[in-house]
This record gives structure tokens, C-alpha cells and sequence, in this order.
């Protein structure tokens, strides 16, 4: 058995308190065109969560009340979401930067151009789902052709500007484990990953996240299923870094779901565990409190091993 997380920062003499928050992460739902393996949301294309017109404009009046600097959207596909266009334009008014993340493979779709022209115009920074330069790897978490695919929509944001030096349109990949281990440490992934993309095809990005998969969602009935979950937790909790307290997200961001209710991260609305043990819409959030207790769980070593989640 491994030692409860939040033991393990009492034994440390360490507290997770929120600081300024400066990040509004947005989830704008759980539909996908892929069921990846890792996917601590267990999104897919049968799920029916999506973010409604209504919600979104209550994310744009909470985003501009509290000043945020960045605007984080996630999902799920973004790109699937009725109105994203509606969210992003919004966002654009009241925020200094906006985050979205992708899977790469819709942006190929002819149907979602317009998505795509919006991003480039908007200079919205991409996060982009690469998680190996091994087709077979990247594939085994994916789904079969993804990588293939997603290497033509690296090619087409290259030569729309994404990624390239100089270029003030932003591409970043991430990068997790195809298994049950814990990633390779990020500077020496992300020299690999630029090596091998431009050595064998003369693809650019700015940076990499390397990251460890969270056990929760498909990829904990995943670990489950192959006899891997405990062996996979305690992997988690040997790799604790307490250095990494200080760059976890959950200390300067705030997460909302596609139905409007606040969590401290990501992984904690997966979890289904909202901010501060209680259901706060954020038609009710009065402040951003500093301080501010962070929820945990024993997922969150997931964000605290080797170099940490930031």
C-alpha cells in the first residue's frame, strides 16, 4: 500500500495552497473522435457532455470579473463543441492569452477549417496530443492511422506559422508513456522529439510536456484490467519530488466543467472531486481566494513525480 498523498506532504511539512490564480481552464465537454487509452476523462465519440451557449457566456463574464491572464480549453475535442467559435471570440475580448488543446486529427477535417483559420487569426497557442515519435507507440494509446494523421496536421500548422522560430503562433506536444512507467525526463524528451521530428520530417514546435498519465478515467481501467494499477501507484509514489509542489497547476489555475461547476484541476473534475469538497457554480463564485485549500487525492502524485505536472 502506498502512503495516502496527502500524509505523505504532512510528512514532508508541506502545504497545497492556491495562490493567484491566473489560468481559467475550461473543459468544454467529454465528446471526442478518439477513445484513447490514457484518457483521464474517458472521452469518446458515444459521451454527451458538451458545453452549452449559456455556460460559455458565463465563462466569459466570470474570466472578465476576475482578470484571468490565460484561458485554458480542453476537453474531450474542443474543436466538437457547438459554439466553441461563440467561447473563443468571447475569451479573446477579456483575456491576454488562450490556450486550446487538440488531438490534431479533427483539424484535418475540412469541417473544422474554420476552426482552424479562427485559431491562426486569434493566435491562439496549441497543445497538441503527440505522445511518440514510434508510430507503433503513439498508435497503441491512440488508435490505428492517428499518428500518420496527426504528422499531416504538424505539416499543415507548420506552414501555416505554427511552431516555427521567430513565429508568434505557438505549437506545443505532449508526450506520455505508452505503458505503465513513468515518463522520460522532459528536457531530454523534448530534444529527442525536435531531433527526430526535423531530422525525418522537417517538422518544428516550441517546447514539449512530457507527463505522466494519470491514473484515473480509461487509463486506470486500463491499468486495472492488465494487473498494472498497483504496481503503477506505487511507481508514482516512489518518484515524489517535493520540489514540484511549487509549479503544480492546481496553485494558479482554476478549472471549470462543461456544466459550470468549479474544481481545482483537471484530474479532480475527472475524479469528480469539486473545489473545496463543495458544488460551486461559478454563477455563485464570489472570489479567488488566496490560500485557499487544494483538494488531493492519490492521482495527484502522478503531478508531483520526477519533474512534476506544471
Amino acid at each position: 500500500m502506498i502512503t495516502p498523498f496527502q500524509k505523505n506532504l504532512r510528512d514532508h511539512g508541506l502545504t497545497l495552497l492556491r495562490e493567484k490564480t491566473d489560468t481559467l481552464q475550461i473543459n468544454v465537454g467529454r465528446l471526442c473522435n478518439l477513445s484513447c487509452r490514457h484518457c483521464h476523462m474517458e472521452a469518446g465519440p458515444a459521451r454527451p457532455e458538451t458545453m452549452h451557449r449559456q455556460t460559455m457566456e458565463q465563462v466569459v463574464r466570470l474570466a472578465e470579473r476576475f482578470s484571468f491572464q490565460t484561458a485554458d480549453i480542453t476537453g474531450g475535442a474542443p474543436e466538437l463543441v457547438p459554439d466553441l467559435e461563440y467561447l473563443i471570440r468571447g475569451l479573446a475580448a477579456v483575456v491576454d492569452r488562450i490556450v486550446m488543446r487538440t488531438n490534431l486529427v479533427l483539424l484535418l477535417d475540412e469541417k473544422f477549417q474554420d476552426i482552424f483559420s479562427l485559431c491562426r487569426d486569434q493566435k491562439i497557442c496549441l497543445i497538441a496530443s503527440f505522445p511518440s515519435t514510434n508510430e507503433k507507440q503513439a498508435d497503441s494509446l491512440r488508435g490505428q492511422g492517428v499518428w500518420r494523421q496527426s504528422l499531416e496536421m504538424l505539416r499543415r500548422l507548420n506552414a501555416a506559422g505554427y511552431g516555427l522560430p521567430g513565429s508568434d503562433l505557438q505549437l506545443f506536444l505532449v508526450s506520455n508513456p505508452a505503458g505503465a512507467f513513468l515518463p522520460v525526463e522532459q528536457c531530454t524528451a523534448e530534444r529527442k522529439f525536435k531531433s527526430d521530428l526535423a531530422r525525418r520530417w522537417n517538422l518544428h514546435f516550441n517546447g514539449l510536456y512530457s507527463l505522466a498519465n494519470v491514473p484515473l478515467g480509461r487509463f486506470r481501467h486500463w491499468l486495472e484490467a492488465s494487473g498494472n494499477l498497483e504496481g503503477y501507484l506505487q511507481k508514482l509514489a516512489s518518484g515524489f519530488n517535493p520540489a514540484t509542489l511549487a509549479g503544480v497547476m492546481c496553485r494558479s489555475q482554476i478549472s471549470v466543467s462543461w456544466d459550470g461547476f468549479l474544481y481545482d484541476c483537471d484530474f479532480n473534475l475527472a475524479a469528480g472531486l469539486p473545489l473545496s469538497g463543495n458544488k460551486i457554480h461559478l454563477s455563485e463564485v464570489a472570489g479567488l481566494y488566496e490560500n485557499m485549500p487544494i483538494m488531493t487525492d492519490d492521482y495527484c502524485y502522478a503531478c508531483t513525480a520526477g519533474s512534476g505536472f506544471t
